[in-house]
């Protein structure tokens, strides 16, 4: 799929807004008006360059003939009175996935506050090379976890655009637990690893009384991991368990235990890729666009800027995955990590060629949000 992208002067920044509104027009077309696709590959474009969600300094980078004060109110107009199609947005960013038989899925969600406001935002992402591709999200007014009928509802909107099948596992962590939750996912026989708290109660038969999860696994050491071969029961609900020991946050030893529907023998290498998502949170913010940086506080808008960064994020993901494959791989430390992720690399390179015209590619950059 990436090997195929066109090296063409296209990705030229004199040319670089009807680039980008011919790419997105190949996927919103019939949806939104060209007007509409205008501003959104304007301000795709603008994130990049700034990284970040402010709107003034946005406006400010917009490559357009007006002065900035018109662009900020066709910005503002444009998240006030614009219906977006929320689940448009969710099939342009699975389709932009490398492709797969069937996806990891990784479930999780991220918060802060603008002052009263709070800002909670769920998601599912599909793991890939160190990150998540965000293909589905539900933005939640409230602090806090969330509940089994929010996760359901996430789950279903998933299904109803990509299909269950689709689906290899599913991972979350120690919030994402519940009976009702736990009988759902049995139910639609989703293959899960999830991560469940230390005093949990464990059931290795019916008419047993409950056990504690380390009389399993006693005798356990340091980074070895071992999974039950019976079914137990947590929460009234039939699952498999597996327990490995880590190192904490703060440097003691614990246990990680992890609940499965089937094949718990995979749970632990599965699980190890959760943490792409909470990687792809911080490409939203510190790492990446800012987007904690917004002033928006109705929800409804602040979906539709979700939207649109996740837009710019897998853009910036594909082309550094591309440029780490093709052109100049990214170094790697003497601790074996990468010294940037592929995100930020293909952020660097992008934000490189808009605004530095002395330094174009030959790649077309543009060419990475096209679905065909």
């Amino acid at each position: 799929m990436l090997s195929g992208i066109p090296k063409s002067p296209t990705s030229k920044v004199q040319s670089e807004d009807t680039s980008l509104f011919s790419v997105l027009k190949e996927h919103f077309d019939g949806h939104f008006n060209k007007a509409r696709i205008k501003l959104i590959s304007m301000f795709i474009l603008s994130l990049v360059k700034v990284q970040t969600v402010n709107f003034n300094r946005l406006a400010l980078s917009f490559d357009s003939t007006s002065k900035s004060d018109s662009s900020l109110r066709r910005i503002q107009r444009f998240f006030s009175s614009f219906l977006v199609d929320i689940d448009l947005i969710s099939k342009l960013l699975y389709a932009l996935i490398p492709k797969a038989a069937n996806h990891g899925l990784t479930m999780d969600r991220t918060n802060w506050k603008i002052g009263e406001t709070n800002i909670n935002i769920l998601v599912i992402g599909v793991v890939y090379q160190g990150l998540a591709f965000p293909v589905v999200f539900k933005m939640m007014d409230k602090f806090g976890n969330s509940n089994c009928a929010e996760r359901i509802e996430l789950m279903e909107k998933y299904n109803s655009l990509f299909g269950f099948e689709t689906i290899d596992y599913l991972v979350a962590d120690r919030e994402f637990i519940g009976e009702n939750w736990l009988e759902y996912l049995n139910q639609n026989r989703i293959i899960y690893h999830i991560r469940i708290r230390d005093n949990f109660k464990i059931y290795t038969s019916k008419n047993e009384p409950p056990i504690k999860a380390t009389w399993l696994f006693s005798g356990l050491r340091m980074g070895e991991f071992k999974h039950h071969t019976k079914i137990v029961w947590i929460n009234h609900v039939a699952c498999y368990i597996s327990a490995s020991v880590i190192k904490s946050k703060i440097g003691r030893s614990e246990f990680q235990f992890l609940i499965s529907f089937k094949d718990p023998s995979k749970a632990n290498e599965c699980y190890k890729k959760r943490w792409q998502i909470e990687t792809m949170f911080k490409a939203l913010k510190s790492s990446g666009f800012n987007i904690e940086k917004t002033h928006l506080q109705e929800v409804e808008r602040i979906e539709k800027l979700v939207a649109l960064v996740f837009i710019a994020f897998a853009w910036c993901y594909k082309v550094g995955i591309y440029i780490d494959l093709f052109e100049k791989k990214i170094k790697v430390k003497k601790h074996g990590f990468r010294a940037k992720s592929l995100f930020k690399y293909g952020l660097d390179y992008i934000t490189n060629i808009l605004l530095n015209p002395q330094n174009q590619s030959d790649v077309n950059v543009f060419q990475f949000l096209s679905c065909s």
